[in-house]
């Protein structure tokens, strides 16, 4: 299944670059030696395989196919959001979570079309996820990890995407318990990740005096307005950090992470550096290289 989480928030639907700032993360990262030697060696395995294939997944399967799967393992996420609403005390939203899932898995042929998004109905997808239930009662993040196959995560977030994937196995039972469908949707949702993700990567790898340092400002950017969004301290894309950016503009602030040179803020197509939106950030539970987020 794709990671959990929403495109990120406050992003603008004009098409204006999106500026990492340099809030003050909440975050430690004790192991950054070991996180960025793991950086590294995904990196390694990325651009050689996982980069590769994601690309030909993109070109080769028409978009029609693509966006049906992505709307498919999204549809099977619904009945998480619905948990982590209820859980957050949240009955409305909940309630609008029900009935996407209802549009979805019936006329929208098991997910394939998301209808409810459409006319009449007005229901957005949300990302929602037990990281954001902790989040939203004051859990904090504990350590920043970067993990091989899953990629940046916090201790907080690891744990909370453990606790999602096992509420269908355990709640449902069959086919969610079995290789035939478990591998298949893994390869799927890693592939359709990777591949809508692939410029933000670029973006962050190749535009940065160190990668890892703005994977990592990214990440936990985004997951924070996750949480601010839960809170109503922040509005943006309800869908969160399951989608990419348009853009993304790295800035590491070297008060955060050492040895980072520090990159100027430029303003988005004339927006006054000021007012530039902030992405804060999802995977939790996203392929080994993307921005993932826990939901």
């Amino acid at each position: 299944m794709p990671p959990v989480g929403p495109a990120p928030l406050n992003t603008p639907t004009t098409g204006r670059d999106i500026v990492v700032t340099g809030r003050k993360e909440t975050a430690g990262d004790p192991l950054r030696a070991v996180n960025a030697e793991s950086f590294a060696v995904t990196q390694k395995v990325d651009d050689a395989v996982i980069g590769p294939v994601a690309r030909t997944y993109k070109k080769t399967v028409p978009s029609p196919i693509r966006r049906g799967i992505h709307n498919f393992l999204y549809n099977l996420r619904e009945p998480i959001v619905f948990l982590n609403f209820l859980l957050q005390f949240k009955p409305g939203k909940a309630a609008e979570t029900v009935g996407r899932f209802a549009i979805n898995s019936t006329i929208g042929a098991v997910g394939v079309i998301d209808i409810a998004k459409r006319k009449p109905f007005h229901l957005p997808r949300r990302s929602n996820g037990f990281a954001n239930t902790l989040g939203y009662y004051g859990v904090k993040n504990g350590a920043f990890l970067f993990l091989p196959l899953v990629g940046p995560t916090t201790i907080r977030d690891l744990f909370g995407g453990a606790i999602d994937r096992l509420i269908l196995p355990v709640g449902i039972g069959k086919p969610f318990t079995s290789a035939t469908y478990t591998i298949p949707a893994g390869i799927l949702g890693a592939l359709d990740h990777r591949s809508e993700f692939d410029q933000t990567l670029k973006d962050l790898h190749d535009n940065s005096p160190d990668p890892y340092a703005a994977t990592r400002s990214f990440y936990l950017n985004r997951r924070q307005a996750e949480i601010d969004h839960l809170h109503g301290r922040a509005e943006g894309d309800p869908a969160g950090m399951s989608g990419p950016p348009p853009s993304v503009v790295p800035f590491v602030p070297k008060d955060l992470e050492p040895g980072a040179r520090a990159v100027p803020e430029t303003p988005a197509m004339g927006t006054p550096a000021a007012e530039a939106p902030v992405v804060n950030a999802p995977a939790t539970e996203n392929s080994a290289t993307v921005p993932a987020t826990a939901d």
